[in-house]
């Protein structure tokens, strides 16, 4: 009888991580159906978007963790509960976000025709990236990354070292990167982002933390702020796979 109900509680347990989890998305302001919001089950790292009547599914278990993303709406964590499985009729309302665009002065560049002139007068982009050889990888540098020399030196040097005490206090983060870079509608949203509000809730890393591994990386400042949050993903995973086998290299 006990191994028959360990057997029976087992097999209810799997299914119950297996379920598809179905709900509506409306817009709070006219309860109208939203089209392309983007889904994201934050436990199981599983992504998906809503069709024309705001309809999706998902794979969920009771207690997980579901990230709503949609452009102009305020985003939103729902806890999945048993009672959103038994009725089948749940509804989640997105807030939209009022944005107030500030005046912006465009400025046309003042050309002479001297050629001597004009060059002084046009933007130069000072983030450069250096391949080394030995390396597989290059390493941006320039005036908008002061300290660039001194991380190039030490990722030659010593980059285990370097990368330990980030990545090396964050290893259930970091075991994410993987499941994140495989799921293709997770990846399509990051390639629209560029607040790293979603890589924050995947990773469960602050914004700072994300900011300080690029720079002990050796990225520039400028790819920093300008990067969508794909790119960003896909520079930690990069960094992290060097670090992997460089710390492994040391320990043998």
């Amino acid at each position: 009888m006990v191994t028959c109900f360990f057997g029976f509680a087992q097999e209810e347990n799997q299914n119950a991580e297996n379920l598809q989890f179905e709900a509506i998305v409306l817009n709070a302001q006219n309860d109208r159906p939203l089209e392309s919001v983007h889904i994201i089950n934050l436990n199981q790292i599983k992504g998906t978007i809503t069709n024309e009547k705001g309809e999706f599914k998902i794979q969920a278990a009771v207690n997980d963790t579901l990230y709503f993303s949609y452009i102009g709406f305020k985003t939103q964590k729902i806890r999945v509960t048993n009672d959103m499985f038994k009725f089948k009729d749940t509804k989640i309302s997105l807030t939209e976000l009022a944005y107030a665009l500030e005046e912006v002065i465009v400025r046309p560049y003042q050309l002479t025709g001297y050629l001597e002139i004009d060059v002084k007068n046009l933007p130069v982009n000072n983030a450069y990236q250096y391949s080394i050889s030995g390396l597989s990888v290059g390493y941006e540098a320039g005036n908008k990354n002061p300290s660039a020399v001194t991380k190039v030196l030490g990722a030659i040097l010593n980059p285990a070292d370097l990368l330990r005490n980030l990545f090396g206090k964050k290893p259930a983060q970091m075991r994410k990167l993987r499941q994140v870079k495989e799921d293709d509608e997770i990846r399509n949203l990051l390639a629209s982002k560029f607040d790293r509000e979603t890589l924050t809730e995947l990773l469960h890393l602050e914004k700072v933390d994300i900011e300080d591994i690029l720079n002990n990386c050796s990225y520039s400042k400028s790819f920093i702020k300008t990067a969508n949050d794909l790119q960003i993903l896909d520079a930690i995973s990069s960094c992290y796979e060097d670090f992997k086998v460089l710390n492994r290299d040391k320990k043998n």
